[in-house]
């Protein structure tokens, strides 16, 4: 570790000691979908001393996203989220290896990121398709998978709970997720933990349409002989958009980072 990082990460390593400290720093790190829990835990691991995190997510940072995700800002309307948020985490330690793909994770593209390469995995989706692929998928490699179930329509920090998969309770995704799998006839081959609660409120605010003026989301284009969006606005295609609160989605986000950071800590013990 060099004089700068021993610096930034002093209070981390005063707690956990310099091996461990080294160890992290060789963690390598992939977080699939940087919204509200994903930005959050990305965040928390480079502050914590992870230097190797790949993010990938297609979109970009829309107004709606200021009120939740930690690299939203007015400043940052309209970026590409992985691009924002890499600025953000190198700004804090700027040697880090951060690695920012602006990619969907699909069956087409699944290959191109071989996950199979990472200590950790991270499932941060929103997409139930997609997200349940990458559970199966992640599931089948030796890398400490880890996902993060709905975080929205909830407001008490107390009922953030930690659960394996097929214990979650309460949760709608959750339980679509198991839904599918069973009509698929396709199963996680592993066990793995999840961040959930069985909050679930409804929606008081007037629902807003976005892709107006006022959303100011940069509308989706496609490349010359590129099949896949390369300007990704999502909102004006969902079925229902449902309210959320930051420091829910930051501590969905910092319980999976936690997650990793004991378990990086106690294998290596």
């Amino acid at each position: 570790m060099g004089s700068i990082e021993k610096a930034i990460y002093n209070r981390t390593e005063r707690l956990l000691g310099n091996e461990a400290m080294d160890r992290l720093a060789e963690k390598r790190v992939i977080i699939f979908g940087v919204g509200g829990v994903g930005s959050w835990c990305a965040e928390s691991l480079v502050r914590s001393g992870i230097s190797h995190v790949t993010i990938v997510d297609s979109d970009r940072v829309c107004i709606t996203n200021v009120n939740r995700q930690i690299m939203a800002t007015m400043q940052t309307v309209g970026m590409v989220k992985v691009e924002a948020l890499k600025q953000r985490l190198l700004s804090i330690n700027p040697k880090a290896e951060i690695v920012a793909l602006q990619k969907i994770y699909t069956e087409a593209t699944a290959d191109e990121f071989e996950i199979e390469k990472y200590d950790y995995i991270v499932d941060a989706i929103d997409s139930l398709q997609d997200k349940a692929l990458l559970i199966l998928n992640a599931c089948r490699t030796k890398a400490k998978f880890f996902s993060s179930m709905g975080a929205a329509l909830k407001m008490d920090p107390t009922k953030v709970s930690v659960a394996e998969f097929w214990k979650v309770k309460g949760c709608p995704l959750g339980a679509a997720l198991r839904r599918r799998f069973k009509s698929h006839k396709t199963f996680p081959s592993r066990k793995f933990k999840c961040v959930y609660s069985e909050e679930l409120l409804p929606n008081l605010g007037q629902s807003h349409a976005c892709g107006t003026a006022a959303c100011l989301c940069p509308k989706a284009e496609h490349g010359p002989g590129d099949p896949e969006l390369l300007n990704h606005e999502w909102c004006s295609s969902k079925a229902q958009i449902n309210g959320s609160l930051s420091h829910i989605t930051a501590i969905f986000g910092f319980t999976i980072a936690g997650m990793i950071m004991q378990d990086a800590i106690k294998a290596e013990a």
